[in-house]
């Protein structure tokens, strides 16, 4: 079990995580959070060495997907980088990567009822304007979770604020700050329930940020 007390921050610098075998030859993985070895929550920074390919599975808790580096592909498509995709509980496919490519994938976390299938090509959806200087690109909304790209500008300051239902960061491009540190490209940060803190930054800074999705009360692991 790793990182699964979600009322607990949790923070992983993934560019200095060492790389981890999967049971698929060619598919390595740096987990982030997992409740079993190999089934149950999971969210893990995933590589395809080119050639590398999963026989056919299913999700029974569902599996969302950002593709980060090359194409990833599967029996519906090929998806480039920035590629967002939710494979809903039940859905199922034989994924590959003829060239390699590198993930950040969520598995086994879509909350009851959350049966859609989402792909975006985030490298040309629009940006929409957000709170001050800030863009947001949304990606998913379903009950109390939303799933978003936000777009800093150079210097932006956003007002201090609770996470209820906490909050979920990967940091794209830039450098992510706040008081309790500085986080450059490929961290993961996991707040909890009620956490605070006053974002900032420096240079112009891309996250991947999903709110509303962790439990509202305290988890005794």
């Amino acid at each position: 079990m790793l990182n699964m007390n979600f009322a607990q921050a949790a923070r992983v610098d993934t560019a200095s995580a060492l790389w981890q075998p999967s049971p698929m030859p060619g598919v390595w993985r740096k987990p982030l959070a997992r409740e079993d070895a190999e089934r149950g929550h999971a969210t893990s920074v995933v590589r395809y060495d080119a050639g590398a390919r999963f026989a056919h599975h299913l999700h029974p808790g569902g599996e969302e997907i950002l593709v980060l580096e090359g194409f990833f592909s599967d029996e519906s498509g090929d998806f480039g980088p920035g590629s967002y995709l939710r494979n809903p509980p039940g859905s199922g496919h034989a994924p590959f990567s003829e060239g390699g490519c590198v993930l950040f994938v969520k598995l086994h976390q879509f909350a009851p009822g959350d049966t859609a299938s989402v792909h975006i090509d985030t490298a040309s959806a629009d940006w929409l304007p957000g709170q001050g200087g800030l863009q947001v690109m949304p990606l998913h909304a379903y009950e109390g979770e939303q799933v978003a790209l936000v777009k800093w500008p150079a210097g932006e300051r956003f007002v201090p604020h609770r996470h209820w239902g906490g909050e979920e960061i990967l940091v794209l491009s830039g450098e992510f700050i706040d008081e309790h540190g500085r986080y450059p490209v490929g961290s993961w940060l996991r707040s909890p329930h009620l956490s605070a803190h006053y974002p900032y930054t420096e240079v112009e800074t891309v996250i991947w940020v999903k709110t509303g999705h962790l439990p509202v009360v305290s988890v005794g692991r």
